[in-house]
């Protein structure tokens, strides 16, 4: 088998998409930690482009974004697939992995205000996503694609883990039992298969990372910004 590597940073949730789909479907890779703020000749090399992480390396090719990253190992490694043979049941999805790269930036728009007009409108965006989920995506399913967890699942990672860590520090709720019954206890599923459950990043590290990152953040905005 041709030598499978992974350039990731650990409080990435993107990088946390490929983890989960090579380990749940039993790839063997090894994975390279990669400094953002002294990002690595590796990195640059491998993604000129956008210089981002994650960067999935098979046989020497590069293969970048997170999404491109689960269709790809799904197309090599079709063993313990997550997508669905039904060509229909693919289709939705793929709809639903495409709708979480084009809405759940939200959530990280709202990680980024402090209060007033903006953390409103970033407040109703997410809960317009969320509620989405619940009432389209979930309805009453264990998983997206029923009773198996499939990529749409995967796509949909920040939402089950680094959204309640978003909550806590921009000091909104979002999910929770009462409002989103079937997506709140998505989160719970999703975080107890065995393979997510062991290769989540530690909340309190987490917490502690995402709150330095949100402080510089604002205080490079300024007062008044």
């Amino acid at each position: 088998m041709e030598e499978v590597k992974l350039i990731g940073t650990w409080p990435s949730p993107f990088s946390y998409r490929v983890i989960w789909a090579l380990k749940l479907k039993g790839i063997p890779y090894e994975y390279i930690e990669e400094d953002l703020s002294n990002k690595s000749p590796m990195l640059l090399q491998y993604n000129p482009l956008h210089k981002k992480i994650p960067v999935l390396v098979h046989g020497g090719k590069p293969i970048c974004e997170s999404a491109v990253i689960l269709q790809y190992i799904e197309d090599v490694w079709p063993q313990n697939p997550l997508l669905p043979n039904d060509p229909h049941e693919r289709a939705v999805a793929r709809f639903w992995v495409q709708f979480a790269e084009n809405k759940v930036p939200c959530i990280w728009r709202l990680f980024r205000t402090t209060g007033g007009e903006e953390q409103e409108k970033a407040k109703k965006e997410s809960m317009e996503m969320l509620r989405a989920l619940e009432e389209h995506g979930l309805r009453d399913k264990k998983f997206f694609g029923g009773d198996k967890i499939g990529i749409a699942d995967i796509a949909f990672g920040q939402v089950a883990h680094w959204l309640e860590m978003i909550e806590d520090l921009v000091g909104v709720k979002l999910i929770e039992a009462h409002t989103f019954p079937h997506l709140h206890a998505w989160t719970k599923n999703f975080k107890q298969v065995p393979i997510i459950k062991e290769n989540l990043p530690d909340y309190g590290e987490m917490l502690m990372y995402f709150k330095r990152a949100r402080d510089n953040f604002l205080a490079s905005r300024g007062p008044g910004m």
